[in-house]
């Protein structure tokens, strides 16, 4: 491995919502005038790299811009300004409420998210059983997805990303989901895959000890801005003492 070999590179990243006031919407109606549109910044100017092997931690507030952040990552929200350069890794994002269709079953949406994910089908057929025995969903893998707790979504998009190893992994608050029996075995799990020095991980959390443990590196975002990026013993001090 390349010590300084770039795995992810956002540069002046900036990603707007559009949003319609409610009051005009309803005025419209009656008056046949276009509602007034309000845009939310969610991500303004961001920039910053990570390396090959690195394991990124993202903190901040609620609305801060995190989960944005790591969709525009996976390649789900496009840039409204700036660029994300993945440098050709394939990518990967455990989130719940990502990625599933919900009338198909469990077993479908194995196959369905493994080839978003770049493999072929015959790939993700070899590694199937594997995936739903850490999924421990029992009779449920071929229920339809709608029927799922958010607990059993969460094992199952753990499962995948887990077994269907991508270059870089991007973790949206997923490791604090399921029953405590699933919970340590994903967080042992986890800490496998992160040893692997050519594996790059990015993690939103709430959770400091999990950052302290698991991470090299940790960046705070407020309103859509990093305030501050270091070590998780120069930043997670300081975050908790602002959201105290």
């Amino acid at each position: 491995m390349e010590d300084n070999k770039i795995a992810l590179d956002v540069k002046d990243l900036r990603i707007r919502y559009k949003c319609l006031n409610m009051f005009s919407i309803r005025r419209s109606f009656f008056t046949f005038k276009k509602a007034n549109e309000i845009v939310f910044e969610a991500v303004r100017g961001v920039s910053f790299s990570v390396k090959k092997g690195e394991i990124l931690g993202i903190v901040g507030k609620n609305g801060s811009g995190k989960s944005t952040m790591l969709r525009a990552l996976a390649g789900i929200f496009s840039a409204d300004e700036g660029s994300i350069d993945l440098h050709g890794n394939s990518v990967s994002l455990l989130s719940i409420g990502v990625g599933f269709q919900r009338e198909l079953t469990g077993r479908e949406n194995i196959v369905l998210s493994g080839m978003l994910l770049g493999f072929s089908e015959e790939q993700v057929r070899a590694k199937m059983d594997e995936i739903i025995a850490f999924a421990e969903l029992g009779e449920f893998i071929d229920m339809p997805v709608r029927t799922y707790s958010s607990g059993m979504h969460s094992k199952l998009a753990f499962s995948i990303t887990a077994i269907l190893e991508s270059d870089i992994m991007l973790i949206d608050e997923v490791l604090s989901v399921g029953d405590s029996k699933f919970k340590k075995k994903s967080y042992n799990k986890m800490k496998e895959l992160i040893s692997d020095n050519n594996r790059t991980v990015v993690i939103v959390s709430h959770v400091s000890e999990t950052l302290q443990e698991l991470c090299t590196r940790v960046m705070w975002l407020h309103d859509g801005e990093i305030r501050m990026i270091g070590t998780p013993e120069q930043v997670l001090p300081l975050y908790e003492d602002f959201m105290s």
